[in-house]
């Protein structure tokens, strides 16, 4: 490569960069310390709401929400429909359209 192709790879590749940093913007938690960073954005150390989910469990069998056991009940929604007889075995047989003996 030519002086002058290594510095027109520079110049590109330093107007990239100065393109790059300004995507994004301002995130927010630039004053946080770095590892702190990481705690927040991988949840805090919540594991896939399983925290939450035991506390509203707690909540509800000490009776501290004043909910009785059928406000669950209520919140649960409609029961499945129940199977019909005419789409019960649907998928078990197909209908073909050769004739039985044909290719004897």
């Amino acid at each position: 490569m030519s002086e002058e192709e290594l510095e027109w790879e520079q110049d590109e590749t330093d107007e990239a960069a100065r393109e790059a940093a300004a995507i994004g913007g301002v995130a927010g938690d630039e004053d946080l310390d770095p590892v702190e960073r990481a705690v927040i954005e991988a949840g805090g150390g919540e594991s896939e709401g399983f925290e939450q989910a035991e506390k509203a469990l707690i909540e509800h069998a000490s009776h501290t929400d004043e909910q009785s056991a059928h406000w669950i009940l209520h919140q649960q929604g409609l029961p499945e429909e129940p199977a019909s007889a005419d789409n019960e075995q649907a998928g078990d047989h197909e209908l073909s359209s050769e004739v039985p003996g044909a290719d004897d």
